[in-house]
């Protein structure tokens, strides 16, 4: 519950600033490409504690020529920094938390294996469990890479274009 409340905040208060100070959205395109890589890499290479990446590359993508380009670097990124997740997982499993839905991620990957890491890693959620689980499991290292950047690849490219097409109706729809 706490993680939800600061993925909230983390929302509004960049919404707010933009409301007052849309100027500061411009600010991001300094940031440039590299900056859409480093930025993916950096926030999800923390194990459980999500961080506003979407909402950073959503603003990326409203600032930067091309959010097709946000979207396909940042989903690199993205991959390169979930492999935290996996090397944790393969390096023990006396790390993981043993809760509910990570034994039932653990089956999923069991069962379905390249096919639930695309799937989950191109929903909006926490997935660091699934990573944890294919280390865990030492689920060819490849084959989680590859599903994890076409997954996030995906995902990011849908925020990117969100973010290019739409801050004001986001804004606008928020009130």
């Amino acid at each position: 519950m706490l993680v939800l409340l600061f993925i909230v905040a983390i929302v509004v208060v960049i919404l707010s600033l933009y409301r007052t100070h849309p100027e500061k959205l411009e600010e991001f395109k300094q940031f440039g490409y590299l900056g859409v890589f480093v930025i993916s890499i950096i926030l999800n290479a923390t194990l459980v504690l999500p961080a506003g990446n979407f909402v950073i590359i959503a603003a990326l993508g409203g600032v930067l020529p091309s959010a097709t380009l946000v979207g396909l670097i940042g989903g690199l990124g993205a991959a390169i920094g979930e492999i935290t997740g996996y090397a944790a997982g393969y390096s023990g499993r006396e790390i993981i938390s043993r809760r509910q839905v990570y034994y039932r991620l653990e089956k999923w990957v069991k069962k379905w294996g390249a096919l639930t890491i695309f799937l989950l890693s191109a929903a909006p959620i926490v997935f660091d469990i699934v990573g944890l689980a294919a280390g865990a499991l030492r689920f060819p290292f490849w084959k989680f890479f590859i599903a994890t950047w076409l997954g996030r690849s995906i995902l990011y490219l849908v925020i990117a274009w969100a973010g290019a097409m739409g801050w004001e109706a986001l804004l606008n729809f928020l009130g």
